[in-house]
């Protein structure tokens, strides 16, 4: 059994970062270009699930909630992950569909923070990866009710199982409480750990809904 940490032993946890730089004039002139750039390098170093991103959605009265969620795909117009429409995040952005993601690779030292409006995806487009998932993960998502109470684990391997047995050899319908959002962004901050918390911290602003400009902030 572990013994409790005090206060003072959580304070001298620290990591002084040495591994890079971001200079104004190494980034691309568009935030996705570079998105694309660090992701491939997160990969390359061999970070762990380099796709996580922490996921944060509010109530319209602003109570926050985030959780990770994957990345599964990104391009100029955003960054897209898939869920069930009747959680907690599905609901709260069916009200206010504002949100944020943030990934943090620390084999690399590096956070990338973005912000912007989420919507859905085609239907056709989550029909679609819906049926590249793997079947067992498909199942999951028809007898998941994400986010509701259950009584308890053995109900839903229950229910997992029946409807695995009677789906066995068919194609998984995809449910219609189930698909994807994109995250349109409009603020996309590039932050590298530097020594001494001197950070890098590079920020793209959409202006005029089209260009980006490109500023630093103190760390």
């Amino acid at each position: 059994m572990f013994a409790q940490m005090n206060e003072q032993d959580i304070q001298k946890l620290r990591q002084d970062y040495q591994s890079s730089s971001l200079l104004e004039a190494d980034v691309a002139a568009n935030p996705i270009d570079q998105f694309n750039k660090w992701f491939n390098q997160a990969i390359a170093a061999g970070v762990h699930e380099p796709n996580a991103m922490t996921l944060a959605t509010a109530t319209t009265d602003g109570r926050p909630s985030a959780r990770v969620v994957l990345l599964k795909g990104f391009n100029n117009e955003g960054f897209v992950f898939y869920t069930n429409y009747l959680s907690r995040k599905g609901k709260e952005l069916a009200k206010n569909p504002l949100g944020a993601l943030v990934f943090f690779w620390g084999d690399v030292e590096r956070q990338v923070r973005i912000e912007g409006t989420i919507e859905k995806v085609s239907k056709e487009k989550s029909e679609a990866y819906f049926h590249t998932r793997p079947f067992g993960s498909q199942i999951g998502a028809v007898v998941s009710p994400q986010s509701r109470e259950i009584e308890g684990r053995e109900e839903l391997e229950q229910h997992w199982q029946e409807v695995e047995k009677e789906l066995e050899g068919q194609t998984v319908p995809k449910p219609s409480h189930w698909g994807g959002y994109v995250l349109k962004p409009r603020h996309i901050e590039f932050w590298q750990g530097r020594t001494s918390r001197l950070h890098d911290r590079i920020v793209y602003k959409k202006v005029d809904n089209k260009n980006w400009k490109i500023v630093r902030l103190a760390p």
